[in-house]
């Protein structure tokens, strides 16, 4: 059986449901409560890491061009097709380690309310869609770089999490193929300042996370990840901090690149650094002081001072950019 009966339900819920809705109401709730976990198995709300893809368009001022964005955006769905088919295999991996987390451990897998046969058919129908769409409609190009984010996946889930540094070192990797992909749909060159700083940033947002893995582990004295005991807070924390200082250079320095200004044809790209800083401190903020980034997507989402700054910067970047002020 795919999915639990009314077990896999709140049992007061349910019951409350059962006294005062009717029979197709406690269908239809049923059902969107299915449907709830398998877009939580899928991490729909993940999709947002997958907006590296628009970044060659956006940064070559080519974002409102009709056919890249059409191929952008192609490029995306396939590419979150693919990503959510990995997330389904990363938990049918993590199902163990996730219920010992105290927040993981009410995943639809973890918790039992999807089975892992239902799950192995959804990853793998997601992975062959967004890859057989992928080459219809992009080509070979887009298909290979989603083979490698495909393999990349693989050996991590084996291999590389087992191991300090090259574990988020291949998560960063991920990254780096988004941008990748963004630019084989669309046909733009890449310039070696968006590889490097997509590397840099998605190190500083892996290292975040394994601090608060460590947290956790410290709290409720599980070692929920193979790799945490070659981390300490002290290394990450120092860690981040170089991570966020090496960031702002490299970003500093491409603003005010002569290659740059000339390509755009203004020489106040700078200013979009202001937007930057503020974002790297309010990251360190809620990690270091706060302790209230789980993630970087919970950030993104849930916060709304990272949102304004987010806001901020995409407005200032486009005004200079696509206005010519």
């Amino acid at each position: 059986m795919i999915f639990p009966k009314k077990s896999s339900v709140n049992n007061t819920e349910f019951n409350q449901i059962t006294k005062t809705q009717s029979k197709s109401e406690k269908v239809v709730y049923l059902v969107w409560q299915k449907l709830k976990n398998i877009l939580i198995l899928t991490r729909i709300s993940h999709w947002v890491k997958n907006l590296f893809i628009f970044l060659p368009a956006f940064f070559a001022g080519e974002f409102f061009e009709l056919k890249v964005l059409q191929n952008s955006f192609l490029a995306f769905l396939t590419f979150s097709l693919v990503a959510s088919g990995v997330y389904v295999f990363n938990d049918i991996f993590d199902k163990h380690s996730d219920r010992l987390h105290p927040t993981k451990k009410h995943r639809p897998l973890a918790s039992g309310q999807i089975s892992i046969t239902f799950a192995l058919f959804l990853g793998v129908g997601l992975i062959l869609t967004g890859l057989f769409a992928s080459l219809s409609a992009l080509g070979l190009g887009v298909f290979a770089l989603l083979l490698f984010y495909l393999i990349n996946n693989i050996f991590y889930n084996f291999f590389f999490r087992k191991i300090a540094i090259v574990d988020i070192c291949s998560i960063a990797l991920g990254f780096v193929i988004r941008v990748f992909v963004g630019s084989w749909a669309t046909g733009i060159l890449l310039s070696s300042w968006i590889i490097i700083m997509t590397f840099l940033l998605a190190l500083f947002l892996g290292l975040s996370k394994r601090r608060n893995d460590l947290l956790v582990s410290q709290h409720t004295g599980q070692k929920i990840r193979k790799s945490i005991d070659d981390y300490s807070l002290h290394f990450v924390d120092t860690a981040m901090n170089m991570m966020s200082g090496v960031i702002l250079v490299s970003y500093l320095m491409y603003t005010i690149s002569p290659d740059v200004e000339h390509r755009i044809g203004n020489e106040y790209f700078y200013l979009t650094t202001f937007w930057v800083i503020l974002g790297i401190l309010r990251y360190l903020n809620l990690t270091l002081v706060l302790q209230k980034a789980p993630s970087p997507t919970d950030v993104l989402l849930k916060d709304g001072f990272m949102q304004i700054i987010l806001l901020g910067w995409v407005l200032t970047f486009w005004i200079i950019l696509y206005t010519g002020v």
